[in-house]
Formats: C-alpha cells, sequence, structure tokens
C-alpha cells in the first residue's frame, strides 16, 4: 500500500503539535497516526488523495499553535508491503533518537489558563501552577529529549485521574501538556521565615501579599530562579532591600500587575510586554506608576514586567501593588535555585520565602528588552527566547563549542546551520557563576546530544572562559581556534542579519583582547567571517591601576589628562584633589600596572567623571556611561536635529586613521557650556569621528555595509546620531542579541566554523 511520511522540524515538541495534526487529520478523514522523536515530529498518512494531502499542508503550515513553529517538512512516498494497521487517525508513543529537534522556551501563561486561575467553578481556581500546551515552563524542567514528562522535573508528580485524562485526550489543550497539574498531584506552595519554620501553607500567597504591604522583603521561587520582591512604590524599604544587596544605583525591575497602570503605552510596547516571553521592557519613567526614587536613580528608564507565571499573577492580583522584583542575589553571585540554597544564601536578604517543590533544572533570568528607535533592542536574552535556535546560511562542517567572555557571559552550540545560544549565566570571576558555567554546558551537550568537533575561546589567555575551552579541547582530544573579541562583536552581528559581504565594523566595548596583545576597545575593522583587518580607531591610553580603572573612573580621567593635555597637572590639581593623582601619574610614566588600551568605555568614564556625575567608585558596569547619556538628553542640543546643530570638528581624523583625542580634550575643556550640553557635544563628536572614519573606509575599501557592534553601542543616543550621519549605508546593529557580550559567542561560533573550515580545505 501507498503512503505519504512528513518529517516536520522546528519547535513541535511541548507545543501541542501533535493534537493540532490529529484534529487536522479527524477534519480531512486521513488515516495513519503521528509521533514525537529526537529529529521533530514523524506524521504518517495512508493512501491520501492529492486534495486531502494539499489542504492538510496548507492549514498544517498556516493554523499551528501559538507556540509551534515549522523549519522545514520533508515529504516522502512510502510503499508498505506489511502497512501498519490504521484504522482511522492515532498518537503514537514518542520515540528517542538521534537529537534534531528544538526545545521551546518558558512561556507566559496564556489567557485560557489566566481564565481557569481566577474562574471560582474551574478545579485549577487559584492553583499556582497551572498551564497548558500552549504556556508553562519548558527550558527550565528539561533534562533530556524527546520532551516527555518523564524527562523533565514533573516526573515527581504523578497525574491524578482527572488530569491523566486530560493528558490523554487529544482534543483537550492539555493533552500532552508536561508539566500538566492540579491540587491533588501537581507541585505546591508554602512560605517560611528565614530560619527555614513554616507560617503559612494553605493560604501562603494571601499571607506574603499581607507581608508586602507591611513593608517586608520576600525571596519568591519562580520559573527559572528566585526573585527578591517588595513594595515598589515604598523607598524605605525599597533602600533597605538596596542595603541588604549592597547594590547602591543598579536599577530596580519592577512588575505590575496589569497593563492598566501603564499610561501611553505604544502598541509595540504593549506587543513586547504581553508576548509570550514576557520580557522586562525599558520604559521612560513617565510611562511607570510612581515609584519610590530609588528604583532607578538618575536615569531615564525603568524595567517593567508583568507576571509571567500563576504564582506572579496571584500575587499580584493579591497585592493590588507594583512590586519590585528583582533577582535573588548576593552581591556579585548567581541567583539560587533550590529551597534549600535559598534559606542558606539569602536570610540576609529577605525577611520571608515563597517556596514549591517543583525543581528548576536550568537557570533562566528574566530577558530583558527595549523598544529603540532603530526596533527591538535586547539587553539579556534568557527566560522566553532560550534556547530557540538561529537558522544560519551555511553548515558548519563541525559541530562548534563556543564559549563566550568572561563578562556576561552565555556560550553556543553550532551544528550543521543552527546555533543555539545559552541563556545569560553572567560574570565569570565567581567561583559559583563558573560552576554553573560549566554545568550548564555539560547539560546543554546532554540534552541535544551534541559532542563538540571544534572549540571556539576567547583570544585572551586570562580569561576563565579561555581556560575551560582549552580543558575542554584536551578532554575530547579536539582543536580550539582562537578568536578575537571584536572580531567576535562583527560577525555576531553580521549573524543575526545573514550578512556574508565584507563590511566595515566598529567594535565600541570597554576591553578585548586584539592583535599582538594589544588591549582594544575601539575599533575599526574590515571584517568577513574568516578575517579581519585592522583599520583605526581609539588612540590607546594608559589604563592605570588595570582593572581599578573601570570602577574609579577619575584613574581614565587622569590618563587622558596626562596624555592629550599640555597644563594636565593643573586641572589634575583641581579635579582629582581627593584622590593620590600625583603617584597615579608616576605610576602611568613609570608604565607600572598602566596597561595601554584603546577603550570607548574608558573614554566615556573619563568624559562622565569630568563633568562631576559619576561616585567615586561604580557599582554596576556601563553606570557613568549610562549617567553621561541621560545628562546629555536633558540639553536642549539633543531636541534639534542633527543637520541643525552648527558644532564644529571636535574629533577630527589623524593622518594614521587615529581619532584625535588632544584635539577633542582641549576644544572640549575650554568650552564655556553647561554640563549637559557639553554631555550632548560629546556624544555629537565622537558620533562625528566614528561616522568620518567609516565612511572614508567603506569608500577606499568599497563596502556598502557597516555594522555597529560592542556593549557601548547600547548608548542610544550615539547609536542614533552615527546611523543618521552614515544614511547612505546599509548600517546593521544586533536586535535579537545583546550587543556586549551576551552575543559574543555566536560570533565566535561562526569564526571558528569558517576558519576551520578554510584550513581543512586548503
Amino acid at each position: 500500500m501507498k503512503g505519504i511520511e512528513l518529517r516536520i522540524k522546528g519547535k513541535v515538541q511541548g507545543v501541542g503539535f501533535r493534537p493540532f495534526v490529529w484534529l487536522l487529520a479527524k477534519q480531512y478523514a486521513l488515516r495513519g497516526d503521528v509521533n514525537n522523536d529526537g529529529q521533530g515530529v514523524l506524521i504518517r498518512l495512508l493512501e491520501p488523495t492529492a486534495q486531502q494531502l494539499q489542504q492538510f499542508l496548507h492549514d498544517l503550515q498556516h493554523k499551528l499553535p501559538p507556540l509551534a513553529l515549522i523549519t522545514d517538512i520533508q515529504q516522502h512516498e512510502k510503499h508498505w508491503e506489511n502497512p501498519p494497521h490504521f484504522e482511522g487517525f492515532e498518537i503514537r508513543e514518542s520515540e528517542n533518537n538521534a537529537m534534531d529537534t528544538q526545545i521551546v522556551p518558558d512561556a507566559a501563561t496564556c489567557p485560557a489558563c489566566l481564565a481557569d486561575l481566577f474562574d471560582p467553578t474551574n478545579r485549577r481556581y487559584h492553583y499556582p501552577f497551572t498551564n497548558c500546551t500552549h504556556c508553562g515552563p519548558r527550558f527550565t524542567i528539561i533534562k533530556a529529549i524527546p520532551y516527555d514528562r518523564k524527562n523533565t522535573s514533573m516526573a515527581d508528580f504523578p497525574l491524578c485521574p482527572d488530569c491523566a485524562e486530560e493528558y490523554k485526550n487529544p482534543a483537550d489543550r492539555r493533552f500532552h501538556a508536561q508539566p500538566n497539574a492540579c491540587a491533588v498531584c501537581g507541585p505546591h506552595i508554602w512560605l517560611i521565615d528565614k530560619k527555614g519554620r513554616l507560617i503559612d501553607k494553605k493560604t501562603a500567597i494571601k499571607t506574603a501579599a499581607l507581608l508586602l504591604h507591611e513593608g517586608h522583603i520576600i525571596a519568591i521561587k519562580g520559573i527559572g530562579g528566585f526573585h527578591l520582591a517588595c513594595d515598589a512604590a515604598n523607598p524605605v524599604v525599597v533602600q533597605l532591600l538596596r542595603d541588604r544587596k549592597r547594590r547602591p544605583s543598579k536599577p530596580l525591575a519592577v512588575m505590575v500587575p496589569n497593563l492598566n497602570v501603564l499610561p501611553d503605552l505604544t502598541e509595540q510596547e504593549i506587543e513586547q510586554l504581553t508576548s509570550t516571553a514576557a520580557p522586562i521592557v525599558l520604559l521612560p519613567k513617565h510611562k511607570a506608576p510612581p515609584l519610590a526614587e530609588q528604583i532607578a536613580p538618575r536615569l531615564n528608564e525603568i524595567g517593567v514586567m508583568l507576571p509571567s507565571n500563576p504564582l506572579q499573577h496571584l500575587l499580584l492580583k493579591e497585592a493590588d501593588r507594583t512590586l519590585v522584583m528583582t533577582s535573588a542575589n548576593p552581591s556579585g553571585q548567581p541567583p539560587v535555585l533550590d529551597n534549600q540554597s535559598a534559606v542558606e544564601n539569602l536570610s540576609d536578604l529577605a525577611d520571608y520565602f515563597l517556596c514549591h517543590n517543583r525543581d528548576i533544572l536550568q537557570r533562566a533570568d528574566d530577558s530583558l528588552v527595549r523598544l529603540a528607535f532603530d526596533g527591538v533592542e535586547t539587553l539579556r536574552r534568557a527566560r522566553g527566547y532560550v534556547p530557540d535556535e538561529t537558522l544560519l546560511d551555511h553548515h558548519s562542517p563541525r559541530n562548534v563549542l563556543a564559549l563566550g567572555s568572561d563578562l556576561k557571559n552565555t556560550f553556543c552550540l553550532l551544528r550543521q546551520n543552527k546555533a543555539i545560544v545559552s541563556q545569560h549565566i553572567g560574570d565569570t570571576s565567581n567561583e559559583k557563576v563558573r560552576s554553573q558555567l560549566e554545568a550548564n554546558i555539560a547539560l546543554f551537550c546532554q540534552i541535544y546530544q551534541f559532542k563538540p568537533e571544534l572549540i571556539a575561546i576567547d583570544a585572551h589567555a586570562g580569561y576563565f572562559t579561555h581556560e575551560v575551552g582549552k580543558r575542554l579541547a584536551e578532554h575530547y582530544q579536539i582543536p580550539y581556534v582562537e578568536v578575537l573579541h571584536h572580531h567576535a562583536h562583527i560577525v555576531s552581528v553580521m549573524a543575526e542579519h545573514h550578512c556574508h559581504e565584507q563590511v566595515i565594523g566598529l567594535a565600541l566595548d570597554g576591553i578585548g583582547m586584539g592583535e599582538n596583545g594589544q588591549l582594544w576597545g575601539g575599533e575599526c575593522l574590515l571584517v568577513d567571517e574568516k578575517h579581519y583587518h585592522y583599520l583605526g580607531g581609539l588612540p590607546a591610553v594608559a589604563l592605570p591601576g588595570g582593572d581599578l580603572a573601570a570602577k574609579q573612573p577619575w584613574r581614565n580621567w587622569l590618563a587622558h589628562l596626562h596624555q592629550f593635555i599640555p597644563n594636565w597637572q593643573e586641572i589634575a590639581a583641581q579635579t582629582c584633589a581627593d584622590y593620590d593623582w600625583r603617584l597615579l601619574a608616576k605610576a602611568i610614566e613609570r608604565n607600572l600596572n598602566s596597561p595601554r588600551i584603546s577603550s570607548a568605555g574608558r573614554l566615556f568614564d573619563a568624559v562622565a567623571f569630568s563633568l562631576g556625575i559619576t561616585p567615586p567608585q561604580l557599582s554596576w558596569e556601563g553606570e557613568a556611561a549610562c549617567q553621561l547619556e541621560v545628562l546629555a538628553t536633558q540639553s536642549d542640543l539633543s531636541e534639534q536635529h542633527q543637520q541643525d546643530i552648527k558644532l564644529p570638528t571636535l574629533m577630527p581624523i589623524n593622518a594614521d586613521n587615529k581619532l584625535d583625542l588632544a584635539t577633542f580634550w582641549q576644544a572640549w575643556i575650554a568650552l564655556n557650556a553647561s554640563p549637559a550640553d557639553k554631555a550632548f557635544i560629546f556624544h555629537y563628536a565622537f558620533a562625528q569621528g566614528l561616522s568620518c572614519l567609516a565612511r572614508q573606509q567603506a569608500n577606499q575599501h568599497h563596502c556598502n555595509t557597516i555594522v555597529l557592534s560592542g556593549g557601548v553601542w547600547h548608548n542610544q543616543l550615539l547609536r542614533r546620531l552615527v546611523k543618521e550621519n552614515l544614511a547612505e549605508f546599509q548600517v546593521l546593529s544586533a536586535h535579537q542579541f545583546p550587543m556586549g557580550d551576551g552575543g559574543l559567542s555566536l560570533g565566535q561560533a561562526v569564526i571558528a566554523s569558517f576558519q576551520f573550515n578554510e584550513i581543512e580545505t586548503a
């Protein structure tokens, strides 16, 4: 007998795809079956007519469940000598074979489950773990493929008869919803104090809401980790949270009960807030409800999110107020994942703990996005987006594992034409973060049945990720490739945009290893997926004190004065009187712990310090630059269109293609202007210099595309000015991935694949 086999790949497991297929097959009276396996979904149809097959295929692609995504359909004719016995259309048990399907990210509570949650007649009324095939945890509870209950943290919760009936019924939206549960058979919550003593089990959420009203801080176990929550309008408790976390000024995210408390949102902002990813969205402060000033001091934006799981919906409904909802971790530590660790590590931060007994297998921080002038801008990519695949235009000849950077770490698995970038891991200077990184790499390789054949690492030999990569290469007996930091920055954006031509790359960040052991952070490069060529950029300036300079901006100010200003001692005596600047100047002159670096990040620090807007000790990366951008937006000049501003060229290009900082500093210091105007003029001058350099090099090398990458480009003002200046070119920046180090591993993987392929075919 003749038949058809359809091999479906993409996000087709754990999203209600099989019951969707079953219903379509019933609609068109088809005989056959469908099942999950490591390759995705396999559909077998017995002797369909041409019309049946055409209608079925059309609906299969155009009426998908909300979380499903088809990336490939392969159709094959079958001739069965002993045909399967199909009475109608069936759903077969899953099979586990070679992995080639996508794992679905966690998805925010869908409208149907939300209705169940607040319907007093529904058996899941106020049940904090309700979900279906359209929503709920996925990535954070999985430990193996195929995505079946036995391979998740829900294996510990046998289904009750009612839930089992839903699970087995293809017509039910909870058919094979692996986290399916109810109050009878599923996870439950309880409230304890900081000594682990039980406070409430039956009405834990109501009690937690009362405690929040009273000004307490509560650690709440969510889907991908714990949060610390408190009343966001109460300045006393917000300051207490800051003091306990030793987080003096870094902005805190807030969670609002619903959209009604957010006036004047754009359609795009609503779309992001209510998406299945439910990220934190950076909103202008005037769009947020009244909050304590300590939420985001001296900034123009506030990170806002909606509840993304039933427990949060219930708590926000009961509390009826906006809550701080920030990651629950001591300063410099990764967020905790289990109840015992929470009590052990967070008792100095939280007064109470709202816990549950569904294990978190994969950490997933809240993702962070902004609706910028040029589209969605991703600042942190984790819950809701990971582990979505990125499809590339080329097939890698080897499985590549790229280790990313030491800051804002992510890693990447590249197999054939599919790249999977991990969730945000964090700063690997911390031992616990290092352990999480290595554990996550092992878990990803296990889940995806991925055996690395090539390792990509940052060229900086002092990086922990460099060391781990070499160790893994030795363990697997495979080669490794060292990739320059800024080459990877540019190629990560090229990969996202499927750009394969030679481009001019402007890479701006704090620090990265350049060629010949030089420290870079402000380069213009000629780039393709295999090679780079240095063309110019910022001049190298001393970095006095090494890593200390990234935390104490006065050091960078002194270094720039020392190098570019003739009467630098007179200015230093006035502006650095509170610091031992003479001793540091001698260290610069003697080249003692003062490596030279062409860093855009440290240039921003120097300018910010000169305007008196930075604290003596920065408490978070990018703090000085963010405050400088905020100050610049307060200038009347920022309201004018660029072409209407009559300003001299303050940052010309030298004969060696370096930005002339001597001319800039001497002219800028002499400016008789307000701090806000001077902040804007710096952005304007820097944008002018970068644009002039990029244009010259693009014309010389016949490039039509200019790529912006590196964490400094999250500065919207600088990015807007440069994009306006270079309007005659195609100017690309990242949207799906962070422009900072969070997107670096994708670029590393692509470069390593191309470079090694070139070596092998040479």
